[in-house]
């Protein structure tokens, strides 16, 4: 390891405002709205306010897969936040997520909606609400909730820890994309250890347990997330990469990943969502360009 600058902390943490790196505008120690600014409410009972990071996407993808399964009552309307500006501190998001966090989804079916914040939260409530994509047998839907709350707890290293670093902190430390590489290495290595034995994270059923860690590990599988892919060798989980193809594939996992999406090539980017014909005049584009 190189030499680096010991740091010594001090007796009270304070916070240094342009001490962030990329996110340093919107990073703050404290909660609660900056602005007032109502979500908007369009003509679904489900409203969700996201954006295509990969939290956002494993909402998306149940979304359409739910209705690649006819349930038209998974009908949607997906609101862009875009959060390098701020929008997750409107006072609308926060009554609907107090930790201003993407995504949130608010559920307009019936009386008083409700509202449903933290990815997995929304996954198993959409589950529950369709009867889809969570095992009835006790042994198997136990098993797709272990590997739900597993990507959980598991993410914040990679997304959080590696990522952060690595791609993301105005400074390289050696130190903490060590000890963060190392980690998601494991986590990759965990994984490719189970998929050798299942078709998918709950054994022979897609389910939520796969929405949820396919957009984070499947899509760094893929080269995609954090340009780290040699760095990481992602090649040589082979289990990972097939189980990462196989979803990739899916009709409603390749339109699940275009909502909310505001980089990347054009015809990929579906900024917000209120009708599957969207889809159509974005595929319509995307022949005529």
């Amino acid at each position: 390891m190189s030499d680096a600058t010991e740091y010594t902390p001090p007796d009270v943490w304070q916070w240094n405002s342009a001490n962030g790196g990329k996110f340093a505008s919107t990073n703050r120690p404290i909660a609660g709205s900056t602005h007032d600014k109502l979500l908007s409410v369009g003509k679904h009972p489900l409203q969700l306010y996201s954006l295509a990071t990969p939290n956002g996407v494993k909402v998306t993808i149940m979304l359409e897969e739910l209705l690649e399964r006819g349930h038209a009552g998974a009908e949607y309307d997906a609101w862009l936040i875009p959060i390098s500006d701020g929008d997750q501190f409107g006072s609308g998001f926060v009554e609907a997520n107090p930790n201003s966090k993407i995504p949130a989804l608010m559920d307009h079916t019936s009386g008083t909606p409700i509202r449903v914040f933290e990815s997995a939260s929304i996954l198993l409530h959409l589950a529950e609400k369709f009867g889809e994509f969570l095992p009835k047998e006790t042994r198997q839907r136990t098993e797709a909730l272990n590997w739900l709350f597993w990507q959980m707890g598991s993410a914040p290293y990679l997304g959080g820890g590696f990522g952060h670093f690595y791609a993301y902190a105005p400074v390289k430390i050696e130190y903490a994309i060590d000890r963060f590489a190392m980690e998601t290495k494991r986590q990759l290595d965990v994984l490719d250890r189970h998929l050798a034995d299942n078709a998918f994270m709950a054994g022979e059923e897609y389910s939520i347990a796969d929405m949820a860690i396919w957009p984070w590990y499947g899509v760094l599988t893929q080269g995609l997330l954090y340009d780290a892919g040699t760095f990481l060798q992602v090649e040589d989980y082979k289990n990972v990469v097939r189980w990462t193809a196989d979803i990739a594939a899916r009709p409603a996992v390749k339109r699940g990943r275009m909502v909310n999406r505001t980089w990347g090539e054009p015809s990929e980017q579906l900024h917000e969502r209120h009708d599957a014909s969207d889809f159509e005049f974005k595929t319509q584009d995307k022949l005529e360009g």
